[in-house]
């Protein structure tokens, strides 16, 4: 987390992003979690209660730190015509994924998340305006917040308004983690990436209940591990659609 609150801090001072900005990201995917019988966290939490809660590494307070958890996720990919043959009903397609390693650049300079995303984009020959659900890696409220700019959903600085704005809760222009995230869902690491898709499938299906992002057609999965100077040692990205 010490990773993650330097980076939060950065981009306080750069851009005035407030605390309470972030807590506003743990307490939406404290609302989606307690939609998602799966979570590993279903209480409720409001920004009073994020901002309230133990210290971890500032600006950084527990709800805004992903758990470690147990769980396990799988796909089955088919080509479309074995899904014809089985007989699946509402196939869902794999429109892109791009997996890159990352390096030690400058803070200023392009990352793997931007570098995926926008790689993404172009095989799916769709934009950040086309995407109707995204599941982020939330290994903290502030990473969620800096993604927003970097999926291009706002403009770069402006993901503090973003998420005050409404947008990324279910309901809103663009629903992010409706599953809880990794914040309330919980992050057994092996299995994140998958649980992702997992959930973009469902979403995509009509399968997901209360938290089910109605007419969502496309979807997006980003997710990371590990460290190479100032970012993730692996990026992945992936757009899957009806």
């Amino acid at each position: 987390m010490d990773f993650y609150a330097a980076a939060a801090r950065r981009h306080m001072e750069k851009y005035g992003t407030t605390a309470r900005q972030f807590a506003a990201v743990a307490a939406k995917n404290a609302h989606n979690g307690s939609l998602n019988p799966k979570a590993q966290f279903r209480d409720e939490l409001s920004i009073e209660d994020v901002l309230a809660a133990p210290m971890i590494a500032e600006p950084l307070t527990r709800p805004m730190c992903s758990p470690i958890g147990d769980g396990a996720a799988a796909a089955v990919i088919l080509s479309e015509r074995k899904a014809r043959e089985v007989g699946v009903a509402k196939p869902v397609y794999i429109n892109a994924c791009v997996l890159r390693s990352g390096w030690d650049h400058g803070a200023d300079e392009e990352g793997t998340v931007e570098r995926c995303v926008r790689e993404a984009y172009a095989k799916a020959g769709v934009g950040p305006e086309d995407l109707d659900v995204i599941e982020c890696h939330d290994a903290s409220a502030p990473a969620e917040l800096m993604y927003y700019e970097e999926f291009g959903l706002c403009k770069p600085g402006e993901g503090g308004p973003f998420i005050e704005s409404g947008a990324t809760q279910i309901g809103g222009r663009i629903p992010v983690n409706p599953s809880g995230g990794l914040l309330r869902k919980g992050h057994p690491v092996g299995a994140t990436g998958l649980a992702q898709i997992t959930e973009l499938v469902e979403q995509l299906r009509g399968q997901s209940g209360a938290r089910q992002v109605e007419g969502a057609r496309v979807g997006m999965a980003q997710n990371g591990g590990g460290t190479i100077g100032g970012d993730a040692a692996a990026m992945c990205v992936t757009i899957v659609s009806l």
